[in-house]
């Protein structure tokens, strides 16, 4: 008996039926239909597959621009509560993304400089990250004149409380973490980095360190300060900056113009430098490589960069880097 051949084709595959002449249509006709629905499945699957799911399962957020780095704002809703006093700093302010359909998020904690209260000075900074796709905890210091080593140590009690305690650890990846302060607190950053080396990411903010050099730090690094400031000057940090083993990845450079408490206010000049930092080393989100490597991409305003390009993503082993220094 002569012999009907169906075919059906779909996106990325197709099916073949063969039945004999003579016999009912109608059971041929089901199959051809059952075989379209699941062609279109497997069809439909790439689609359906998120962008960041074949690859980095960190990243988060729409495809970065230099407009979205220098926003005030990211694209994340965000939320905020308090802390109290307790589990060795003073309380503060965490801030988070509300979405819940993203997974855990990497995580920031800040201190302030000498004599200043976070709520005063870096507040700002809170809701910015967040929405950008970070869990922020914004420390109070035990003691306004805590120096370097006693900040260093209440950034770390404090990534352990949101990581352990907090009412948001649930949201928090605990292997993506890291520090920023500004004056004696970003020499804090720097010393929670040498006693934390599984940090992904410390950053200086006109860092003051007192209690030495950086050849202990395994962490990478950026370290931002002003041309204009009198306090923690430019050949301070110009020394700080080359006591980093040649092996830490960093970032260090100088705004034009920018004094002492350039970081107690929201400045595009920081932003679309610290938002690329934080997103490829917390997140391994190599999109925003591009912003800081092999320059910044909008050099605007900025008077010196020097760094380890090309950033590598933690877990990425180290391999013809060119040392700008």
């Amino acid at each position: 008996m002569p012999v009907e051949q169906i075919q059906l084709r779909a996106p990325g595959g197709s099916a073949t039926i063969r039945a004999r002449q003579g016999l009912s249509r109608t059971p041929v006709r089901r199959i051809v239909a059952v075989i379209a629905v699941i062609l279109g499945m497997f069809a439909a699957l790439p689609a359906t597959v998120p962008a960041s799911a074949a690859g980095n399962p960190y990243q988060r957020g729409p495809d970065p621009t230099l407009a979205s780095v220098a926003a005030t704002r990211g694209t994340f809703a965000t939320a905020q509560t308090s802390v109290p006093p307790g589990n060795g700093f003073n309380g503060g302010t965490i801030y988070y993304p509300t979405d819940t359909s993203q997974g855990t998020w990497g995580a920031v904690a800040i201190v302030p400089g000498y004599t200043a209260r976070f709520a005063d000075e870096e507040a700002w900074m809170g809701p910015w990250l967040a929405s950008f796709g970070f869990v922020v905890i914004g420390v109070e210091t035990n003691s306004r004149t805590d120096y370097d080593t006693a900040r260093g140590a209440q950034l770390l009690a404090a990534l352990d409380y949101l990581t352990q305690k907090s009412p948001v650890r649930h949201r928090v990846d605990p292997t993506r973490l890291s520090v920023v302060g500004h004056s004696m607190g970003g020499g804090g950053a720097l010393v929670a980095a040498e006693r934390r080396s599984s940090l992904k990411a410390a950053v200086g903010l006109a860092p003051f360190k007192p209690s030495g050099n950086l050849a202990a730090d395994r962490v990478p690094t950026m370290i931002m300060g002003g041309t204009r400031d009198t306090t923690v000057t430019p050949s301070y940090l110009d020394g700080l900056h080359a006591s980093l083993p040649a092996t830490t990845e960093n970032v260090y450079l100088q705004l034009n113009g920018a004094n002492h408490l350039f970081p107690t206010k929201p400045n595009t000049l920081e932003t679309r430098i610290l938002i690329p930092w934080l997103k490829t080393l917390v997140d391994s989100d190599t999109r925003y490589t591009k912003f800081l490597c092999p320059a910044p991409a909008d050099p605007t305003g900025i008077s010196k960069y020097r760094s380890t390009c090309p950033l590598l993503p933690s877990g990425t082993a180290p391999s013809a880097r060119a040392d700008r220094r």
